[in-house]
């Protein structure tokens, strides 16, 4: 499994665009072949920084999801809405506390 959190600042006057994007496209997102769970986060003080959480079977299943058209129609439109760069992170489960012994 992989982990991808990726961090989203947007424009103020954006926020509502964003929010009705991710509204359109999170159940093709949760639908991809290999995501196992989708989470939007927003920032408690910074009310235009937004974080996702995904989880993915395997790099692959991530990979073929950044290649695909539904990635490319849904990175455009918000890409285009951001105060700063995105910043993401792809990470490997080392422990939860359902494997703690």
């Amino acid at each position: 499994m992989i982990t991808r959190i990726v961090k989203l600042s947007f424009r103020e006057e954006e926020v509502s665009a964003f929010l009705s994007i991710f509204e359109e496209s999170k159940s093709s997102i949760a639908a991809f072949p290999g995501q196992k769970d989708l989470t939007l986060l927003r920032d408690r003080l910074h009310h235009n920084i937004f974080f996702t959480i995904s989880i993915w079977e395997n790099a692959e299943a991530l990979e073929a999801y950044r290649k695909s058209e539904l990635f490319a129609s849904v990175w455009s439109r918000t890409k285009a809405l951001f105060a700063e760069k995105a910043e993401a992170w792809s990470l490997d489960e080392l422990q939860n506390k359902s494997t703690w012994q």
